[in-house]
């Protein structure tokens, strides 16, 4: 009998584990995605409230900066163009909806005022002198980040919100440039218990798309609270289970402007650049129905192959698939420079991305526990 309360005890136990995971790594997410941090991009303080998010729960963990003086932040400056003013838009004299209906591009210079429209095929529409002004239909709104103005105007809208071929339009639209916005770096450590100088490198994005004027903003959840969520995870578990190399874990800014945070850090500590055994980046941690994609997966292959059979051994993921080198996310800088990484991604579920529809209460967080032990063992193995 006490053999059996002892399982049911330890059967429950670790059932709880990955609901506590989850629980607190949708926590994070929530507070990344709130209207506080408006997108985490370049107005309204967006940015600077997701930095206080994480700093938040890395004085909570008691773990000590990476930077200078033991310092958490580094501080860079790059161009960024905002749109503080709401946009308003109306497409044959019907008005359409920011965010639901249309987008601008992300470097579109100001324009305000009526435009005839003049059919340039069966989804693009120009102004009539052909060159200051774009419309351009899509089957899905995705917005970006911009660094500068463009010559012309273009505005996306949503295929959906077009009634009749387009003829006229009525836009006031303003933009402004910052020449030199402040983004920054977050990093911490965790020692090791090894005398080795090697460092384990776990680093995502935190930063994403912002908003426009007061009221819209892209909350990326997928893209990318859930690699954040992720690493303060991380984080949390390698401060109860001391590793056997230093770790470090670095939240990078202005990777939707252009992979810009993690150029900055490569840039700047070369010196730390021959020391990382190995370094994983993640973004879009949040589904995993069709597992995950592991790009450089085709370059380091050895790896790859630990890591896979790990996988099958346990049958964490439905597959793990390989890809080559890409600049597709932060791990680029470091692979260039010779540094050992892997970028994953998961796959499957939601489609939001790079929209007002990539929010907390639709993600899944499918294989989040699964991808975590599955990266936790294959470091514990390098």
């Amino acid at each position: 009998m006490l053999k059996y309360f002892l399982f049911l005890y330890l059967f429950c136990f670790q059932s709880l584990l990955p609901a506590q995971d989850t629980t607190y790594a949708r926590s994070v997410i929530k507070a990344l995605t709130s209207k506080k941090c408006f997108g985490r991009g370049y107005i309204n303080d967006g940015l600077n409230q997701g930095k206080r998010v994480i700093l938040n729960e890395l004085r909570k963990f008691q773990v000590t900066g990476f930077f200078k003086n033991n310092s958490f932040t580094e501080s860079f400056q790059h161009p960024v163009n905002v749109f503080k003013q709401a946009i308003k838009l109306k497409l044959n004299g019907k008005e359409l909806v920011l965010g639901k209906d249309f987008i601008p591009s992300p470097n579109a210079p100001s324009v305000k005022g009526k435009i005839k429209l003049i059919k340039k095929d069966s989804v693009t529409f120009v102004s009539q002198d052909g060159k200051s002004f774009l419309l351009t239909v899509k089957n899905k709104l995705t917005y970006g980040v911009g660094l500068n103005h463009d010559n012309y105007a273009e505005i996306e809208i949503d295929k959906k919100a077009i009634e009749s071929e387009p003829k006229e339009i009525e836009i006031n639209l303003k933009a402004q440039l910052i020449k030199s916005f402040q983004s920054n770096n977050i990093g911490c450590r965790i020692n090791g218990t090894s005398t080795s100088d090697s460092l384990i490198v776990f680093c995502a994005h935190y930063d994403h798309l912002g908003g426009i004027g007061k009221s819209v903003y892209f909350p990326g959840a997928n893209d990318n609270a859930s690699g954040v969520s992720f690493l303060l995870n991380l984080i949390k578990y390698y401060k109860a289970n001391q590793p056997k190399y230093t770790t470090i874990f670095l939240f990078f800014a202005a990777e939707e402007a252009g992979l810009l945070g993690s150029n900055y850090f490569v840039e700047n500590h070369k010196d730390v650049l021959p020391k990382i055994k190995f370094l994983i980046n993640l973004d879009l941690l949040g589904t995993g129905d069709e597992g995950i994609t592991v790009v450089n997966g085709a370059v380091f292959t050895n790896q790859f192959s630990k890591l896979q059979s790990i996988n099958a051994k346990n049958n964490y993921l439905k597959e793990i698939k390989k890809r080559g080198k890409a600049q597709n996310s932060d791990h680029y800088w470091f692979t260039e420079m010779g540094v050992p990484s892997f970028f994953i991604y998961t796959l499957g579920g939601i489609k939001a991305y790079h929209d007002i529809y990539d929010v907390e209460s639709t993600l899944p967080l499918t294989e989040f526990v699964d991808v975590f032990k599955l990266l936790t063992e294959f470091v514990n193995e390098l």
